[in-house]
């Protein structure tokens, strides 16, 4: 069964940073792409960034393209996410989500449980 576990969420003041882990079992990390999402209250969940298998190809939402930088480690079964520059809106519950392809489908079969990040002004 394939599990996600995020960690890394907490409180920041705007300008700082946070780096989010996901521990991935259940499944051989290399054979997908990755990636992440959020949802702010109120809002629908979004799109944030995705990795390829191999690290490759990246893709970023605009909204956190230069300030975010997604990565993976395939040995330790972990995809990252560091973010920095973090903005109030910012603000929401990070899920790590597994791609069905190791190259983006993109169709995601499996979400952690989310980790929240609050970025205060």
């Amino acid at each position: 069964q394939v599990q996600l576990v995020e960690s890394g969420g907490g409180w920041v003041q705007a300008g700082g940073s946070l780096r989010l882990s996901c521990l991935a079992s259940g499944l051989t990390l290399s054979s997908y792409a990755m990636g992440w999402f959020r949802q702010a209250p109120g809002k629908e969940r979004e799109f944030v960034a995705a990795i390829s298998w191999s690290g490759s190809s990246i893709y970023y939402a605009d909204s956190v393209k230069g300030r975010f930088t997604i990565s993976r480690d395939n040995a330790k079964n972990t995809v990252y996410l560091q973010m920095n520059s973090l903005r109030p809106e910012d603000t929401a519950v990070y899920y790590c989500v597994k791609d069905t392809n190791r190259d983006f489908a993109p169709d995601y079969d499996a979400w952690g449980q989310g980790t929240q990040v609050t970025v205060s002004s």
